[in-house]
């Protein structure tokens, strides 16, 4: 009995798939990602959007945001929150199918030309690594219960999100509480270049750890976000180098977590392409150089194209730390710190004290330092700050550079003078002690006080405003006799801040 055209059909078509089967052209790990997303599609399990959506767009839902479902007409009546507040209604809001829909209004609706709050994207990675805790049963100090309430971390957010180059000197290493935010902030980061159609075959961020036990610390961290799309691998030497190029070869991580030695070996076999790495992290730098890791960390740099946006954790000691951190970081960078405290604040600015007999011994030092600051001075534009007693004061200052001979120029925008020396360019302002306070001095790198405040708060609070977008800054005060009262105080700062104590400071506290 001959057999119909539909039997045979399905008797060639089962052949068919048999031989695809077997065959060794076997499809890629990223195509076998995209067939096993679409069997989850249709059983109905769907963490984000990652294709067509079941239910079809309408003239009252024109993007098919809410998928078919109906709003409640009490839900119109309720104010909007400006920060959501985390929990399961936040977590259920921000798990929308379209998240990171490239066509959707998800993963970061405000954009970065808004920084006033987190995208949702954001927000829905914080929780879901504040979950993750909670289950683990995982505490830290340096989590108050909420992720979102970090100051520090919205802070961080936004200078990201700025294309600011970060510089935190909380202390030797990132806190879980920093991680946590760096990562949420990278992957919000992915969402915003999958949402403007751009697709980046290598990784995104390239997150540099000393030793093993920190990279599988951050690569913890960072494993719930994978229920988000956001795929991590850690590399480090405590694994076989080939099980790692062969794991590379199946996956294209958004980030990579790794010891600088083992990342140069697969950079080297070309297991692993970093060249388009948009966020380069280094955390530690203390560590770095105790392991003598330094011109690794240069070497991994530059195998990265363009200038990619750093974030860089250390401690406030070390003289040996500056020369480095001037080479790793670029301008523009914003200084940043979970605590307030002086030596935290002010790491890396160096603090010098000069005994003065004399108010005109205070204008002849002050103009040699700045006679010395100008010959060493880099090419971009140095700005310094000179803080008198007077306004008075301040105008024999001006008098006094005109004498030396320096080219001055008012500056219309601002009220300082510039000094001019062929292609380098010095602003001067010189601010009296009543206006200095009010002043914007997070802009100043260098800056004299030729006549010192009469509290130690004051001196403490330009201390910590000072050099807030540079990798160093200085601070040079003039101390006289008439000071006397403040030696003490000024004694306690410079050692919580680490700084050398001039012993004619000491003999006067012991007077």
């Amino acid at each position: 009995m001959a057999k119909g055209d539909d039997a045979v059909r399905r008797k060639r078509n089962k052949t068919q798939r048999k031989r695809m089967g077997k065959s060794d052209s076997a499809v890629s790990a990223r195509i076998a990602s995209i067939i096993a997303a679409k069997h989850r599609r249709k059983a109905g399990k769907r963490r984000i959007c990652e294709g067509m959506c079941f239910s079809l767009p309408s003239p009252d839902d024109p993007f098919n945001d809410r998928h078919g479902k109906k709003r409640a007409a009490r839900r119109a009546n309720k104010k909007p929150k400006e920060v959501p507040t985390p929990g399961p209604a936040a977590e259920n809001e921000g798990k929308a199918e379209n998240e990171r829909h490239p066509g959707g209004k998800g993963g970061g609706d405000s954009g970065y030309s808004d920084y006033s709050s987190p995208s949702k994207f954001l927000i829905l990675c914080l929780n879901a690594i504040q979950d993750a805790w909670v289950e683990e049963g995982i505490s830290d100090g340096s989590v108050e219960g909420n992720l979102l309430a970090s100051t520090w971390g919205v802070e961080f957010w936004r200078c990201c999100s700025a294309g600011l180059n970060v510089l935190d000197t909380s202390g030797g290493c990132a806190s879980r509480e920093q991680i946590a935010w760096l990562v949420s902030t990278a992957s919000d980061i992915v969402a915003q270049k999958e949402k403007q159609g751009i697709f980046v075959t290598s990784p995104l961020l390239v997150y540099l750890v000393p030793s093993q036990e920190k990279a599988v610390q951050v690569r913890s961290l960072c494993k719930p976000l994978k229920a988000l799309g956001i795929h991590t691998v850690s590399l480090h030497p405590g694994a076989f180098i080939d099980h790692q190029v062969h794991g590379l070869k199946s996956c294209e991580p958004e980030f990579v977590v790794s010891t600088p030695d083992r990342l140069l070996d697969l950079v080297s076999l070309r297991a692993i392409d970093i060249s388009s790495t948009s966020l380069l992290v280094i955390d530690g730098l203390k560590k770095f150089l105790d392991l003598g890791f330094v011109d690794k960390l240069y070497s991994i740099r530059d195998s990265i194209s363009g200038h990619p946006q750093m974030v860089l954790f250390s401690d406030s000691y070390g003289e040996a730390l500056k020369p480095v951190m001037q080479n790793l970081l670029r301008r523009p960078l914003s200084r940043l710190s979970l605590y307030d405290s002086s030596a935290s604040q002010s790491a890396f600015i160096s603090q010098y004290v000069y005994f003065c007999t004399s108010e005109e011994d205070k204008l002849l030092k002050a103009i040699r330092i700045l006679a010395q600051a100008l010959s060493n001075q880099t090419p971009h534009c140095v700005k310094v700050l000179f803080i008198l007693g007077t306004a008075g004061k301040a105008q024999m200052l001006i008098s006094s550079l005109n004498a030396e001979g320096y080219a001055l120029s008012n500056d219309s925008s601002s009220d300082c003078v510039i000094i001019s020396d062929s292609e380098k360019v010095t602003k001067v302002t010189v601010k009296d002690k009543e206006n200095v306070l009010k002043a914007d001095v997070e802009e100043f790198e260098i800056v004299l006080f030729v006549d010192l405040p009469s509290s130690i708060e004051d001196y403490v609070e330009i201390l910590t405003r000072i050099a807030r977008h540079s990798v160093t800054g200085v601070l040079h005060s003039f101390f006289c006799e008439a000071d006397a009262p403040l030696s003490q105080p000024l004694i306690n700062v410079l050692e919580q801040c680490g700084q050398m104590v001039p012993e004619v400071l000491r003999s006067f506290d012991c007077s």
